[in-house]
């Protein structure tokens, strides 16, 4: 059983806004944009007020306004709050996580769905980064790179399941050496809409961005090639099915984008699934209303087995599928009402 664990956090207080800069507009300064009267003050260029207005940060006379354009009138007091600049690198967070196996090298880990892996734009904190950067404090710095310390492989936003990270430079290497030659066994369970024919093959489709949407991935033709093997585990009627599905590469979205193409996509997937899927039609009120309305991709990492980076030693770790898509399974369960 996983041991849930505070990495509690080692680093100093977050740097105090600094003052708001303001001033009060003249009978010289009538008409002048608001951007333009705050541009040069505090070292500020032109563009980054603008951001700053449109963000809500500037005031007129206690008001806030959030039109860069917006005229200056004579004898009005105006404040533009500067919030302090967002550090270089990921700072240290404490959050629970559960923690599957540790030792010096590294930390396995049952991620939970909603959590980002590593700073982007859009997640610049709260992500497992920070969090472990919490519990491994220098002993991270720098390896794999200053944005994404002891990074080794990632998981969706939305997706849930068994992770590992590096602790030191040599298992860092050795893992993503790993990772790249697909020297290790990796397994992830499905919910996908109706069922796959035949119930278990493999879909060696390329994977590219998609020509018309950058946001997604998509089987094209340029795509690097890209392999995912399945197996039925089961099935409620054509309605849906459980799939066991294993990587023989690593592309962006791959399982979400094979199923997709094969005409299954997840349930819950915000990105692929484009239209109400036939196979709800087939389901009870209580457990088609389960499946249409679940809020994420229905896709759990539930096993990954890999040669200890420095020992060799084989390790295998596997977690249960999360209580979210067990509600799901437990709906598709459930008797039809008389």
């Amino acid at each position: 059983m996983p041991t849930t664990r505070t990495l509690s956090a080692r680093t100093d207080p977050s740097p105090a806004p600094a003052e708001p800069l303001a001033f009060t507009a003249t009978a010289a300064q009538a008409g002048e944009r608001l951007d333009r009267a705050f541009a040069g003050m505090g070292g500020l260029s032109r563009s980054r007020v603008k951001a700053l207005v449109e963000a809500g940060h500037a005031a007129r006379d206690g008001t806030p306004t959030t039109d860069p354009s917006e005229s200056l009138r004579p004898g009005a007091r105006y404040t533009l709050a500067v919030p302090p600049p967002e550090p270089a690198t990921p700072q240290p967070q404490a959050m629970d996580l559960a923690i599957l196996y540790e030792d010096r090298d590294l930390i396995v880990l049952d991620k939970p769905a909603g959590l980002v892996v590593h700073p982007a734009p859009g997640h610049l904190d709260g992500t497992l980064v920070n969090a472990i950067l919490a519990h491994a404090g220098e002993e991270l710095s720098g390896i794999g790179g200053e944005k994404r310390p002891g990074i080794v492989h990632r998981l969706d936003k939305e997706t849930s399941g068994v992770m590992v990270v590096a602790k030191t430079e040599a298992a860092h290497h050795a893992l993503s050496t790993a990772f790249a030659e697909r020297d290790l066994d990796r397994s992830y369970l499905a919910l996908a809409w109706g069922t796959p024919s035949p119930v278990s093959g493999s879909v060696e489709a390329p994977v590219g961005r998609h020509p018309a949407d950058r946001k997604r991935m998509a089987v094209v033709p340029r795509g690097k090639p890209a392999l995912t093997h399945y197996a039925t585990e089961r099935a409620w009627g054509a309605a849906c099915s459980l799939l066991r599905c294993r990587l023989a590469t690593g592309r962006t979205h791959q399982i979400r984008v094979h199923m997709a193409h094969l005409g299954h996509p997840l349930v819950g997937d915000p990105v692929y699934l484009r239209r109400t899927p036939a196979g709800a039609k087939l389901l009870p009120e209580p457990a088609r209303d389960a499946l249409l309305s679940f809020p994420r991709q229905a896709l759990h990492a539930q096993s990954l087995g890999f040669n200890h980076p420095v020992t060799g030693k084989p390790l295998h770790f596997a977690t249960p599928i999360p209580p979210d898509m067990a509600a799901l399974i437990a709906a598709l369960d459930a008797p039809e009402a008389p």
